[in-house]
């Protein structure tokens, strides 16, 4: 399962070289980790990384920023820092550089209980160089690594087939970088130790189901507070809503479109037991409201145009024979947290 917020995290740092140059400490650090990553298949394909660099003084002023491609098949090794660092160089707009920041979100290979399996975003690779330190960061929203997944729920399969994979992983990267494993501190989801993740417990001794007690509510905010400024229909209300229940391609209920013409609202509320399914429906259900409303409609006429909609990108669909019904947002609320 992946978290919207990192479940752990380490890092690592050290003195640069004798010259002092940031850009190619932060680079060298970067593809040096991207290359023991890629040797235990947590990179896969191709890799986009990103690098900033600021201004002495001015941590807003970017002489440079930008992204390359690096092809999977040619290695990440010191030739190839060279060849970024002398490439960023040409682009640099003229001022004194300060801090150099790379970043890559890492698409691997996890063994799960029907085999192997892609997973994108599986982690997040950033360095950071100023003068002669640098510090790289690995953090992962992967629950892979410990004995039980985020509901709680055991899972030796999956834990016996990749904590070993990280532990030698993070081993190597304190080699290659020659700086002690240093755990960031526990997450909502885990604690970090030298060797892996370990799971959190409850006062009973328990793992608590932190994918229902924290990550949904944490993800689901979305569909109920827009973000600062956001033109829009409101996405809460206190009171009474027209609704209409949006389904799979399965029958399944993936969660509900609302609105309200009293207070200029309407938003999506996925069921907590339709989880991704419900929650990426919801997302393309957002951009659906968001274009009724820069057409001028109205909340209830958006919910009449929007449910004769088909499925379109995992949205799921509103029957066709299903009418408005009334009911208070608190009570929908609770109807889609219901197992």
């Amino acid at each position: 399962m992946i978290a919207s917020t990192p479940v752990a995290g380490w890092t690592w740092g050290r003195d640069g070289d004798e010259t002092g140059d940031a850009l190619v400490g932060s680079l060298r650090d970067s593809l040096a980790a991207l290359g023991v990553l890629a040797a235990h298949r947590f990179v896969v394909g191709d890799v986009k990384i990103r690098v900033s660099v600021t201004e002495v003084g001015n941590s807003n002023s970017y002489l440079f920023d930008g992204y390359f491609l690096l092809p999977g098949n040619q290695g990440f090794g010191p030739s190839t820092a060279v060849r970024l660092a002398d490439e960023v160089r040409e682009g640099l707009r003229p001022g004194r550089v300060g801090s150099v920041d790379t970043f890559v979100a890492c698409t691997g290979v996890l063994i799960t209980e029907e085999g192997e399996a892609s997973q994108d975003g599986l982690f997040q690779l950033g360095a950071s160089a100023f003068a002669d330190f640098v510090t790289v960061n690995l953090t992962t929203s992967s629950d892979a690594w410990m004995p039980c997944d985020l509901k709680g729920r055991p899972q030796p399969g999956v834990y016996k087939g990749n904590a070993r994979r990280l532990a030698a992983v993070l081993h190597e990267l304190a080699e290659v970088l020659g700086s002690e494993t240093d755990p960031d501190d526990p997450t909502y989801f885990g604690r970090p130790t030298e060797q892996g993740v370990e799971n959190l417990y409850d006062t009973d001794g328990q793992v608590p189901d932190l994918w229902r007690g924290r990550e949904i509510p944490y993800r689901n905010r979305v569909f109920r507070c827009a973000p600062p400024f956001a033109e829009g229909y409101r996405r809460s209300v206190d009171g009474e809503v027209l609704y209409v229940p949006v389904r799979g391609a399965a029958g399944q209920v993936l969660g509900y479109l609302w609105a309200s013409d009293a207070h200029d609202a309407a938003s999506f509320e996925p069921r907590d037991d339709s989880e991704e399914d419900g929650y990426k429906a919801g997302l393309v259900w957002l951009d659906r409201l968001r274009s009724a409303h820069d057409r001028g409609f109205s909340p209830s006429v958006a919910l009449t145009e929007l449910s004769r909609l088909p499925d379109e990108s995992g949205s799921g669909r509103v029957d066709t024979e299903a009418r408005p019904h009334a009911v208070d947002l608190m009570t929908l609320r609770e109807w889609a947290a219901e197992d």
